[in-house]
Parts: structure tokens; sequence; C-alpha cells
């Protein structure tokens, strides 16, 4: 039996700007229409779902070992942040390891549950890192291998690799022709070489400023790549610890709207795991034993909140940081925007940006 509802906000946030007071009306989970409110309005914002490219864990669950029930217990943890889409993510491992983790991924992102944030895919955050490797296990860290690549599974839609790597651009390229979204990270990587994987299909760069090269007027490197390329879409972790307010703003600014996106690079910080690693939260940010940080407690509303009011972004564009522009990225049109014709994947925050109420297209 078809499901249709009217949703109204104070403010609903359009790919056309700030709809204030707004309604949508939503039809078997499908957008129908988008139109100015036709009565009184709950004060509240009506954004897209949240979408995040990169989630090692979270809280207590570890996307690495996680089965079974976990994934529920990590749907919910998700939801209760806005979250709507996301990429479970797989740091740096031996390559024989990787298959049994896809596989409960390939798993879950099968489930038929109600209600729950769709696995838009996996995102392999190494083994093909360069020379700022972080927290990963050098030990795990090695050379390209194309047939390696060639032979993952389709569950696999998002890769983190170096420029700098011999065969990176052929890399990129193979990986781009399966659709797979190629980032530049964990990289020392020249400004040249961060083009040549550009010029081959790269367009994400992970964590901007985060296990990089610094940014040098005349040695520019990733980071310059990223802030003067508009092919390169960089996304930041706006936890308060990874990176300044005035960088996140400069960024920003440089790379204008829809020209950045918000991950939380999250991890089972409770559990204290990062794959193999044992962490602890030190200072507001899960750290390895020699004080090196090992991704965040981040969520994705906080994110959004920060970006508003520590960086001085403006509403629309923090919102698309966190959905339109990491769909776009990952191909999907279908999702990410409040637009007739889209996925009714919708969060309601009330007016200090926290989460009230989520609905998921089934």
């Amino acid at each position: 039996m078809p499901q249709a509802f009217t949703i109204a906000a104070s403010t609903v946030v359009t790919p056309a700007g700030l709809l204030e007071p707004g309604e949508v009306v939503v039809s078997d989970g499908v957008i129908e229409d988008v139109r100015q409110a036709r009565g009184p309005a709950p004060v509240r914002i009506l954004a897209p779902g949240f979408v995040d490219l990169q989630v090692n864990g979270h809280d207590d669950v570890d996307c690495a070992s996680a089965d079974g029930d976990d994934w529920d217990r990590i749907d919910d943890l998700l939801v209760a942040q806005g979250v709507t889409g996301w990429c479970p993510t797989l740091v740096t491992a031996p390559l024989d390891r990787y298959a049994a983790p896809l596989a409960r991924i390939t798993g879950a992102a099968a489930r038929r549950r109600p209600g729950r944030p769709a696995i838009l895919g996996a995102h392999l955050e190494g083994p093909f890192l360069g020379g700022a490797p972080g927290a990963h296990r050098r030990e795990h860290i090695v050379p390209i291998d194309l047939d390696w690549l060639a032979a993952l599974p389709p569950i696999v839609k998002v890769v983190t690799l170096a420029p700098e790597l011999e065969h990176a651009a052929d890399a990129v390229r193979l990986l781009t022709k399966r659709h797979v979204l190629v980032s530049l990270g964990h990289s020392t990587a020249t400004c040249e070489q961060a083009t040549e994987a550009t010029d081959a299909g790269a367009r994400l760069v992970t964590h901007l400023f985060n296990a990089m090269g610094p940014l040098h007027h005349r040695r520019p490197g990733l980071l310059g790549a990223a802030l003067a390329d508009d092919r390169l879409t960089p996304s930041l972790i706006a936890d308060g610890v990874h990176v300044d307010p005035a960088a996140l703003r400069v960024t920003a600014r440089a790379k204008g709207p829809g020209g950045w996106c918000l991950v939380t690079d999250a991890v089972a910080w409770r559990h204290g795991r990062l794959a193999e690693g044992r962490v602890t939260m030190i200072d507001g940010a899960p750290r390895l034993a020699d004080g090196t940080i090992a991704g965040s407690a981040l969520t994705m509303d906080a994110a959004v909140r920060r970006m508003v009011e520590e960086a001085e972004v403006p509403l629309d564009q923090a919102i698309a940081a966190a959905t339109s522009t990491p769909a776009r990225l990952l191909g999907l049109g279908d999702r990410g925007r409040i637009l007739p014709g889209c996925r009714a994947d919708l969060v309601a925050l009330s007016t200090d940006l926290r989460v009230e109420e989520v609905w998921i297209a089934p």
C-alpha cells in the first residue's frame, strides 16, 4: 500500500538554498515535492541524510571484525547522528586479511532491516600508503599490487593510496575504470605526483592536513594540489583535534561550496580497537601508545555543528559537505539532496544542529 506523508520545517536545506518555511512531500520513500509550507511549521532544520565516506567503526564496534549483531549496533549509532549512508573503512593490513572482512561487509550491505543506513561500499584506507603512514602499521604497508587491486570484490567503492608510489597512476586508472573512487592520502607526494594521479582519475583527498606533507610556497605537495585543483575534493575531520578551525575555514573558502566534504574517520574508541592496534582516548581523540592520533570519536552531526559554529561556514555549505558532495563523489545522484525524485533519506535538526528525527527510505 503506498505510503505518503509530509514533513514540515521552519528551514529546509535544498540545492537552491534555504526554503523558509518549507515542507517535503514523500511518497513510497521518494521525495515527490518540495514547496513552501502551507501552514505552521515546526522550528527545526530539515536536511538530507548524512553520508560518511570513512567510518572505521564507532563506539564499541570495529568494522574490521564486525559480524552478526555488531552491524545492527553500528546501524543504531550511525542513525543517531543523522547518517543514512556510509562506507565501512578498513585500515592497512596484510593483503591476505582483507577477504574475510570484505565478505562480512558484503553480507551486511545485503541485509534487509527497516530503517538501517545503507552501506554504500567499503573504503580501503591502505595498504598502499606513502611517507606519512600515521597510525597505520608500517610493517603492513606494501608496494602497489595491480593484480590484487584488479581482483577486489565489487563491495569496494573507495580506495585511499599514496600518489608517490610506483604504479600509482596505473592503479588509479585501473580502479577508476571499475567505478571505484580513488582518494589520495597518507602521503608526502610532490604536487606534480599528486597532479599525475589526478590526471589519471583520482578525485578525493583523505583527511586534508592529516597524514600528509605540509604546505610550502615552493613545494606545495599534496596539500597544495588539493587546495588548488578543482578536480580534487578534500575531506576534513572537524572534531576540534585533527584540524584547527582556522584551517577548516581556509579550506572551505579555498574550495568553495561543494568543493570539500566532511568525514568522521571514527573508530571503535570505547572498545579500544583500530584493527590490530589498541587505542586510548586522550585529549579528545583516540591515540596509540606513542600519542599518534588514530581516528576519531566524532559524529557527523557534531562535525556539521563545528563547521558552522567554529569555522563560520554557512549552514547550507556545511550540510552539503555531509550530504550531496560525498554522494556525488560516489556517483549516487539519488541521495544527498532534497529534490523531487531523490530518496527520502532525511534528518531533522534542532536549531543548534542536534539530531531530532531521521527518515530512511525503504
